[in-house]
């Protein structure tokens, strides 16, 4: 009976976790660039002297769902979306580089390129300054450019660059603040085939309905669970009985 009990005490406690990564899922449906979790479940035995019959339930993190989300044209300056496959080099809130697909920037007040979480936007030398009482302008391939107030197309100015990067995806682990940072704790090197949108904001890849109905199942599989845990309490508690008898 202790079997079962452990069983499903692992597979409810697992299903718990699953529906909070179903629940960052859906907070974060209207995330831009947000890059949904995967999750999924799988038996594992237990190795040692006198449990080679016991199996436990962990949940198997399958990694991130890398599909592009769609694009969203803003009609704004300062949104950018990456073009296909690639990454936003910022800066993390530990320092280091990090990685993301949310070009909702901004400029702060003393004009370092942010994004619209507060996060420094990486360029070809560190941190981007913006000069004051400039309009800025992006190519394809990151160029930033700045036309001061009043001025002509002539007017326009080269700033700085976007690090835009493209590491393999297997060598991408995601954060608990969101962002994805290369495995071996270095930095990714500058792509030049990875391009941007500008005046465009990536959506969430987060299919919604899926999730929700995902949210569902998973809430099933819970009670289920418990059901079973119920059921092997009752089970000892007769047969205890039986052997009292």
């Amino acid at each position: 009976m202790d079997k079962l009990i452990y069983t499903a005490m692992t597979g409810a406690s697992q299903v718990l976790e699953q529906q909070a990564s179903v629940s960052e899922n859906l907070a974060n449906a209207s995330t831009p660039g947000f890059r949904a979790v995967m999750n999924t479940f799988r038996a594992v035995p237990i190795l040692g002297e006198g449990a080679p019959t016991r199996t436990f339930v962990v949940d198997s993190t399958v990694g991130t769902n890398f599909a592009p989300g769609g694009l969203q044209p803003t009609g704004r300056d300062l949104d950018i979306a990456v073009n296909g496959k690639g990454w936003i080099a910022v800066q993390g809130p530990d320092g280091k580089e990090a990685y993301t697909r949310n070009g909702s920037l901004q400029i702060s007040p003393d004009g370092i390129l942010k994004t619209s979480t507060g996060l420094t936007v990486i360029g070809s030398s560190g941190p981007i300054n913006v000069p004051p009482t400039s309009q800025i302008t992006f190519a394809y391939d990151g160029t930033i450019s700045t036309i001061p107030d009043g001025s002509q197309a002539y007017g326009i100015t080269v700033i700085d660059t976007l690090k835009l990067v493209n590491p393999p995806e297997n060598q991408l682990v995601r954060g608990a603040d969101g962002l994805f940072r290369m495995k071996n704790g270095g930095t990714a090197p500058v792509d030049p085939n990875t391009q941007i949108v500008p005046d465009n904001i990536e959506g969430s890849n987060v299919n919604t309905v899926n999730a929700l109905v995902n949210m569902i199942s998973l809430s099933r599989k819970y009670d289920m669970q418990i059901k079973m845990l119920t059921t092997a309490d009752n089970d000892a508690k007769q047969a205890s009985t039986i052997m009292g008898i």
